[in-house]
C-alpha cells in the first residue's frame, strides 16, 4: 500500500510510511502508531499516510475529489453515555457506506440507557484531534474502540490521522488487531 499499490494509484494520493511522517499525524496518533509498531512490526510498513488539502477532509468531498470508492473510507464517531453517574465513552468505526448503530448496538455495548454523539468542541479538546480528522488510533485512555467487522473484513481502511490535512490508510485486518480494538459484528447499519 505504500504508494505503488492499486489503492494509491486510484486515489492519486502520495502514500508514505506513516511513522516516517510525524508532521502529518496528531501527537496522540503518532504515539499510538509508534507503540503499536513496537508490538507489531507490520504497522511500520503497512500504515501509510498521505497529505491532503484540509478542505477535502470530509468523506464525501475526499471521495469525489479523488474518485475513491466510498467503501474505502471509514468514519470514526465518538459516543458517550452514562450509567450510575459514570460516563462511558467510545470511538466507533464503521465503513462510510454504513452508519453506526448508536441507539441499539453501541448503547448496549456501553451498557447505558442512552448513547449520544460527543459534542464537537469536547471531542476535539479531549482527543487533541481536529474535527474531520478524528481517528481511533490515539484516542485517550477511557475511550473504548469499537470497530465494525466490515471494517476488518473489507480491505484497506481510509481513516483520519488526527489532522484535517492528511489521511491514514491501514489494512482493515491490521486495524482490528490494534491495541484496545474490539471488533463487533453488526456494529453498523446499512
Amino acid at each position: 500500500m505504500t504508494g505503488t499499490g492499486p489503492v494509491a494509484r486510484a486515489a492519486g494520493l502520495d502514500w508514505r510510511p506513516a511513522l516516517d511522517h510525524a508532521e502529518l499525524l496528531a501527537p496522540g496518533t503518532l504515539a499510538a502508531l509508534r507503540s503499536w509498531a513496537e508490538a507489531e512490526p507490520a504497522v511500520a510498513r503497512e500504515a501509510v499516510v498521505a497529505e491532503i488539502d484540509p478542505g477535502l477532509a470530509d468523506t464525501a468531498t475526499l471521495t469525489e475529489a479523488f474518485g475513491l470508492e466510498l467503501a474505502l473510507s471509514c468514519n470514526c464517531v465518538l459516543v458517550t453515555g452514562r450509567r450510575s453517574g459514570e460516563e462511558r465513552l467510545a470511538g466507533v468505526v464503521v465503513r462510510a457506506t454504513t452508519r453506526a448503530d448508536v441507539n441499539n448496538v453501541v448503547r448496549r455495548l456501553l451498557d447505558v440507557r442512552k448513547a449520544t454523539f460527543l459534542p464537537v468542541d469536547r471531542a476535539t479538546a479531549e482527543t487533541g484531534m481536529e474535527y474531520g480528522g478524528i481517528t481511533p488510533l490515539g484516542l485517550p485512555e477511557g475511550f473504548r474502540v469499537l470497530v465494525d467487522a466490515r471494517v476488518r473484513d473489507g480491505g484497506p481502511a481510509l481513516l483520519g490521522s488526527g489532522l484535517r490535512r492528511s489521511k491514514l490508510l491501514v489494512p482493515g485486518e491490521l486495524l482490528a488487531r490494534a491495541p484496545g480494538v474490539e471488533t463487533v459484528e453488526g456494529l453498523a447499519l446499512g
